[in-house]
Order: C-alpha cells, then sequence, then structure tokens
C-alpha cells in the first residue's frame, strides 16, 4: 500500500542529517560478529548506511584492502578507475578507498577535480583502456549505491570485464574484508588521505570528454540533433548531472535542457517514493513525480538514478513507461536499425523480465537468452558480442556500438535515455506510441511485483528448491508449462522460482536484506487474472516452504 504522502515534495522532517551521516561513517565501528554489519556483496555491491552499522570506514578500508589482494592474485597489474555520486557518503567512502590504495601502489584513475562520475563511465573508460593496452588490465570501483535513499552508502567492483564482478570474485572479497574487519584491520595498508592525494599514484582522467566524446558510436547523435527533439533531461541530483550539459554542448543539441541541476546530498528537491522515502528510482511515477508533470514541456523527457546506470522515460502521450514495455521497445527498435549487428547476437533478459519481450523477440527472428536477475549475467555475452542487448526490468540495460562492440558492459541509464529520443527522431514516433503497436501485435499484460513474509530459515530453504518438489499442475486455470529453478539461458540457479503457463508466470526468490519473498508475476489475461496468479503463487510458494 502506498504511503500517503507519496509523490508529494519532500519536507524537512523527510531529510537526513548529512553531518550525522558522516559523522557515524568514521565513528561508528560495525560489529564482525552481526550479520547485519558484516561485509556482504549483492548484485550491485556492498550496501548499507553508517547509521546502522553497514557501510562504515572500517568497511571500506577492508573492502579496497581485499580487492587489491585479489586484483595481485588475479595478475591485474594496470590501473584502477574508480568514480563517485552524489550520496553523502560517497565522497567519504571514496577517500578511504584511495587511502589504501595507493599504500599499496596501485595506480588510480580520478576524474579531473574530483567530479562525480557515473557508473557507465567507469565502465566505458576500463573497457577502452584494455582495448588499447593488450596484456595490462585495468579494472574499476564506483562508489555508489545507485537508487538508494540518502542514508545509505554503496561500493561495487568492476573487474577487467568493465561490469559487475561475478560471485566467483565478490565471495572473495567479501570473505576477506570480514577476516580484516574480524581482526580490526590488521593486515590493511593506508596512508593519511593528503598524502594519498599528493602521491604519484593517483592520476587525473576526462572521464567525462572520454565518454561524451564516443557517444555517437552508440547513438544517432546526428538524427538527434538534425530532428530538434526538446529533451528534458532529469540527473535526479545524481552524477550525470554535468554529462547531460556536456552532451548538448558537444553535439549542438540546442533543445535539450537539464531539468534540474541542483546537486544536495539531502536530495531535498525529489518527491516521495511509493514507500514514503526519498529514492532516485527513476522507474518509479512517485519519485520522479515533477518530471511526469512536466511531461509536455518536452519531446522526450528522461531521468537517471545517482549513478546512472538506470534509466525512465517520459514522452507527452504515455507519462512514464513501465520498465519492461520500454525494454520490449528498445529492443524491437534496435535490433531492426542496427544492420552492423552480428545476426546471431542474442537478446539478454532477466527471469523477471516481462514476455513480451519474448513475444519480440520470436517476431523479430532472434535468439533469447533468460538468465538469473542480475546484470552481471550479461557481462561476458555483451564483451564478445554474443550478447548484442541486455536488460533487467528494473530499468537498467546497456548494448553494442553500431559496428558490434561492447560499450559498457555494465548498465548505462544514459545511452537508454539517448536512445528514446533516436528512436522519435528516426520513426516520428515515440517510444509510448511504439509500445502501442507491440501490445497490438502480442498483446498486452499486466505486470506486478508483490512481497510475502518469510523467516530467513524458509528464504534459504526457497533458494535450494528443486522442480520436482512442486506438485501444482495448474496456475489460475491454465496447464503449467514449466516449473524451473535455473535459468533457461545459462544454466545457472535463480535461487528461487519460477512456473509459467501460456498466458502467465511467477517468479518468487529471497528478499537478501528483508524477512520476505518476492512474487514477480505476469499475465496477458487482465489484471483480475494477475491477481489470481499472484495468490495462487504464494499459496504454492507457501506449501513447499513448509
Amino acid at each position: 500500500m502506498a504511503h500517503p504522502r507519496a509523490g508529494t515534495p519532500a519536507l524537512p522532517e523527510d531529510l537526513i542529517d548529512v553531518a550525522a551521516v558522516e559523522r557515524a561513517y568514521y565513528d561508528t565501528v560495525p560489529d564482525p560478529e552481526d550479520p547485519m554489519q558484516q561485509v556482504v556483496f549483492g548484485t550491485s555491491g556492498h550496501r548499507g548506511s553508517s547509521l546502522d552499522g553497514a557501510f562504515n570506514e572500517a568497511h571500506i578500508l577492508a573492502t579496497t584492502q581485499a580487492i587489491v589482494e585479489y586484483r595481485r592474485s588475479a595478475g591485474i597489474s594496470g590501473p584502477l578507475f574508480i568514480g563517485f555520486d552524489t550520496h553523502a557518503l560517497s565522497k567519504p567512502a571514496w577517500r578511504s578507498a584511495l587511502e589504501v590504495l595507493t599504500a599499496n601502489e596501485v595506480t588510480v584513475y580520478i576524474a579531473e577535480n574530483e567530479k562525480f562520475t557515473p557508473t557507465p563511465a567507469v565502465s566505458f573508460a576500463i573497457l577502452r583502456f584494455n582495448q588499447a593496452n593488450p596484456g595490462v588490465l585495468a579494472d574499476g570501483i564506483v562508489v555508489t549505491p545507485s537508487h538508494n535513499p540518502p542514508r545509505d552508502g554503496g561500493f561495487k567492483y568492476n573487474p577487467p570485464s568493465g561490469g559487475p564482478a561475478d560471485t566467483s570474485i565478490t565471495s572473495v572479497v567479501a570473505r576477506r574484508a570480514n577476516e580484516l574487519l574480524a581482526d580490526k584491520l590488521n593486515g590493511v595498508k593506508r596512508i593519511p588521505f593528503e598524502q594519498a592525494r599528493r602521491s604519484e599514484y593517483i592520476r587525473d582522467f576526462p572521464y567525462t570528454a572520454t565518454y561524451v566524446d564516443h557517444l555517437h558510436e552508440v547513438v544517432d547523435m546526428a538524427a538527434i540533433r538534425d530532428a530538434g527533439i526538446h529533451i528534458g533531461a532529469d540527473p535526479l541530483g545524481g552524477a550525470s548531472v554535468g554529462y547531460w550539459a556536456e552532451v548538448g554542448f558537444r553535439y549542438n543539441l540546442a533543445n535539450l535542457t537539464v531539468v534540474n541541476p541542483t546537486v544536495d546530498p539531502t536530495f531535498r528537491f525529489m518527491t516521495l517514493d511509493t514507500d514514503g522515502k526519498i529514492r532516485m528510482d527513476c522507474s518509479s511515477p512517485n519519485a520522479m513525480a515533477s518530471l511526469i508533470s512536466a511531461r509536455d514541456s518536452y519531446d522526450i523527457a528522461t531521468g537517471n538514478d545517482a549513478d546512472s546506470d538506470r534509466h525512465g522515460i517520459v514522452t507527452p502521450d504515455g507519462g512514464l513507461m513501465n520498465p519492461n514495455h520500454y525494454l520490449a521497445v528498445a529492443i524491437e527498435y534496435l535490433f531492426t536499425h542496427r544492420p552492423g549487428w552480428q545476426a546471431q547476437a542474442a537478446v539478454g533478459k532477466t527471469l523477471v523480465s516481462s514476455s513480451l519481450i519474448d513475444r519480440v523477440v520470436a517476431g523479430i527472428d532472434r535468439r533469447l537468452l533468460e538468465v538469473p536477475v542480475g546484470f552481471k549475467w550479461f557481462v561476458d555475452g555483451l564483451l564478445d558480442g554474443s550478447i548484442a542487448f541486455g536488460g533487467e526490468e528494473s530499468a537498467g540495460a546497456s548494448f553494442l556500438t553500431f559496428d558490434g562492440r561492447p560499450w559498457s558492459t555494465d548498465k548505462d541509464g544514459i545511452i537508454l535515455a539517448l536512445l528514446a529520443s533516436e528512436m522519435l527522431a528516426k520513426t516520428g514516433k515515440t517510444p509510448s506510441q511504439r509500445y502501442r503497436e507491440l501490445a497490438d501485435r502480442y498483446g498486452e499484460s499486466a505486470y506486478a511485483r508483490i512481497d510475502a513474509p518469510a523467516t530467513r530459515a524458509q528464504k534459504a530453504l526457497l533458494g535450494k528448491l528443486s522442480a520436482d518438489q512442486v506438485k501444482a499442475t495448474e496456475l489460475a486455470g491454465e496447464p503449467i508449462t514449466a516449473v524451473l529453478t535455473e535459468a533457461p539461458g545459462n544454466g545457472a540457479p535463480i535461487g528461487g522460482l519460477k512456473v509459467t503457463t501460456e498466458n502467465a508466470w511467477f517468479a518468487a526468490r529471497p528478499s537478501g536484506t528483508e524477512d520476505v519473498y518476492k512474487i514477480y508475476a505476469e499475465s496477458f489475461n487482465g489484471a483480475d487474472h494477475l491477481a489470481t496468479v499472484q495468490a495462487q503463487a504464494q499459496e504454492l510458494v507457501d506449501s513447499v516452504l513448509v
């Protein structure tokens, strides 16, 4: 149920005390015996709040040392590219990381003038360096909790592949970081920040220019310029704020407006998300309420989260697009407007993304690769070109350049935002108009995610289910066609369960942070049928968790 003030402007009582959040980062010593205060890498790195003892200086010092030791063991001898976003804890954590990296004699590339750096710019820089310097591998760190509330911090490692590290790496890093925490940071090399900042190991790097100057390789910037598309780009107070201004200047986009260039770690300019919290979720109608209300002022309006790895697309005719709808539209457009892509290159989707994507992919006669939740599953395919587009239901995606080379192997909300304007420029139709055409052709679905209560033991059981534990043969009046505990695209465990019928499906996965499991569901038979799917899904899952 939505908070009564969802979608309304934040009030003073909603704002964090920035000084208190930063003070807790340095003053609070986490308890290494408390699982909630240990280093834990989720799908996008370690996240938490300094106020909860979950994201503090000790965590970052230990994690950075663990990354140093991992990269040394893996033979990664090149520079490390590092960026940070606009959250209050990001700059302090960035400083802590530099203290450890330089003490360990790691060459670090930071943004000129210590500018904010989006996730895709770091990924792009890693890939281009490694392409230009064969035999010398670079990697990176992005200090960001992505779209999380202002009180949170995040720390993400990207290996030489340029994308999010997989569990074979993060498990090693987390284990070593927690050992260092338990040993009171003995084994962590560190020098004072002022000394680190003056050291020969820190070098300025032109992240903005390097990224923006190459955008024409992945999006038709000339078409956008020539069509005079009026773009309203809202960084939501995040790291893309300087990038959008540079995009407009570099490509002479006279009609590009940076809707809100304000940066404030309280994010006081946001409207409250569905649960009443400040959250820079560009896929949420409540968090994007201000931009949606201004939709008639622009041909295309877009939002990015704090590290710019997500996108939100707003059109005058459709408002904020459902992320699944835009992914389907982007896939159909790209694979019919990128002749330089290999005919055998696949479309990557997570198994909780809409089945409309499956129907679109079949309609354009392409191969679908369905993987577990997490963008890390697309990294290798984007890197070698076997996946031309990878996207997930939470409004994150990336795709190849016009000639089929990797662009970013992490999510890139900037190119997905610009693609919406390219579509309008090249076809004369907004992405929401193109979605209506797809829905008319392939059917319109109802899609939603709900949470159901589960104990820690039940969540562990859900993550280890086998298909034969499900005895049901029918779901919401339709025969069950598949029961999956492994992703059909790569055979990897999904950490839960997916059940499909001809016109509907649901997937259940345990939450990594709360005592709930998440039920994703979709029906092509309408909202009432979806509600039945959701109810029976919960009954089915509960029956196997007894």
